[in-house]
């Protein structure tokens, strides 16, 4: 539905008419493209480890589940830089390979981690993106992460396709 992407460390990312995927490296022109780890407190930590989060995907029914609570999020606000629709991403296992457009591929390496920056988007909405289910398990919503295996450039509109890992499924977790 849409595509954005930052050369800046910024919560947001604006919406771009298209980007462009590198295989082993992430979104051209992003701030979290790179082989190793780019989010600034890991790689302060741990610079060496590669970067399981190269792409931020988001589906698009997160944002209108939120809206009908109160908070209005647009595209590429949450900082993802490929927001979906019709894919639900958070039911995925590890491992999974989503075609973008013509060319491009990525695999989820898992969920995003919410941060607190979340509530300076718009007080109260952490709680929207982080919760409990049912048997008490926390529930992440901000997205999934991913590493591109074949680059190519993705516009809004493009197809999203879903290939399955082999073997068991493992849920996502937290990179």
């Amino acid at each position: 539905m849409s595509v954005s992407r930052d050369d800046a460390h910024r919560f947001s990312k604006p919406v771009v008419d298209a980007i462009t995927l590198v295989e082993g490296w992430g979104v051209e022109g992003d701030v979290h493209a790179g082989r190793t780890v780019r989010h600034r407190s890991r790689r302060a930590r741990e610079p060496e480890l590669p970067n399981l989060r190269q792409v931020h995907l988001l589906h698009e029914e997160v944002l209108d589940d939120v809206a009908g609570r109160g908070f209005r999020v647009a595209p590429g606000e949450m900082g993802e830089n490929v927001t979906t629709r019709g894919v639900l991403l958070l039911a995925l296992p590890v491992g999974t390979v989503l075609g973008l457009g013509p060319d491009a591929s990525v695999e989820l390496t898992g969920l995003r981690n919410p941060c607190r920056q979340i509530d300076g988007l718009a007080p109260g909405l952490m709680r929207e993106m982080v919760g409990r289910d049912a048997r008490g398990d926390v529930v992440r919503r901000a997205g999934v992460m991913a590493v591109v295996r074949t680059g190519g450039v993705v516009r809004p509109g493009d197809p999203v396709t879903v290939s399955l890992p082999d073997g068991p499924h493992r849920p996502l977790g937290p990179v």
